[in-house]
């Protein structure tokens, strides 16, 4: 795996709206997970071979540096733009190493991942919780493993992930579903909604974040049309979201106003937490900086 220079890993956020966190980290560039819906793709981020992953030179020491200076503590936010999680991080461990300098400073932390990979460092966020708040997302687009395999070919089937929830809400650790995107005419069906929802609930999951709809931009919408006409010959799907959302930016399914209506029914009658105010109240309760977060 290449390495590349690196002048800062965490960056302070504006606000923290997106689920409470205050400063964003990422210790890896690029994500082989080969999703074909990625967003990180386009054009407007720069990334040169996106599907290469490549790690940041000296990231530890780095952070290290850069926790120690920090006057405020907060949440840091990781998994944006790529998957602390890829297969590289078995070897490696620099996600791992990072968690142990978070818990040294007292820091939070919010991962998102598509891997199951984040199990192996239950220990740490246990102990990471025991002083701030800890919140993990896996994302899940698709009920069915096979499909989820087309569309995220090189990340561990749903079935995969939905244990991984299991392990981390049996250890108590904040755990919830991003149930995003949503893509029209593939995942957008009641079937697959309520399949999710089901599956979070019996596996413990506390909270199901949910986007109806799927971002194409520049770069990213012709490989995605690409990928389309690839996995799914003969359905017209690339000609369907040319003509229904043309260079639109947000793609929100066509069925997404009777999907969100079933959704939050359901969520409602199982209990699962489903707003963003909600899920970062919930899993910031407790400690002395909910308050100020949220606000």
């Amino acid at each position: 795996m290449q390495l590349i220079p690196a002048k800062t890993i965490i960056t302070k956020k504006k606000d923290a709206s997106w689920f409470g966190q205050d400063y964003n980290m990422n210790l890896y560039k690029g994500c082989c997970h080969g999703c074909i819906y990625c967003d990180s793709r386009s054009d407007c981020y720069q990334i040169q071979d996106f599907d290469q992953v490549r790690a940041k030179d000296n990231a530890i020491t780095i952070l290290q540096e850069e926790l120690r200076r920090r006057i405020k503590t907060g949440v840091i936010g990781t998994g944006a733009m790529s998957d602390p999680y890829n297969p590289f991080e078995a070897k490696h461990e620099f996600t791992r190493e990072a968690l142990s300098l978070i818990d040294l400073h007292q820091f939070g932390i919010s991962i998102a991942t598509k891997s199951d990979l984040i199990t192996r460092d239950i220990d740490l966020l246990t102990r990471i919780k025991s002083h701030s708040p800890v919140i993990c997302k896996i994302t899940i687009t698709s009920i069915d493993d096979r499909l989820s395999q087309l569309l995220e070919p090189y990340v561990c089937p749903t079935s995969r992930r939905l244990q991984a929830i299991r392990k981390l809400s049996e250890a108590d650790l904040f755990t919830g579903i991003l149930l995003m995107p949503v893509l029209p005419y593939l995942t957008d069906t009641p079937e697959n909604i309520l399949g999710i929802i089901h599956a979070a609930h019996e596996n413990g999951a506390k909270f199901i974040y949910p986007w109806f709809g799927v971002s194409l931009r520049s770069g990213q919408r012709e490989y995605f049309y690409h990928r389309l006409e690839e996995l799914f010959p003969g359905q017209g799907l690339s000609s369907l979201y040319q003509q229904q959302y043309g260079s639109s930016y947000s793609c929100n399914s066509p069925k997404a106003r009777e999907l969100q209506q079933l959704f939050l029914t359901e969520c409602n009658r199982l209990g699962l937490l489903y707003r963003m105010a909600d899920i970062i109240g919930a899993y910031k309760k407790g400690y002395d900086y909910t308050q100020l977060s949220l606000f």
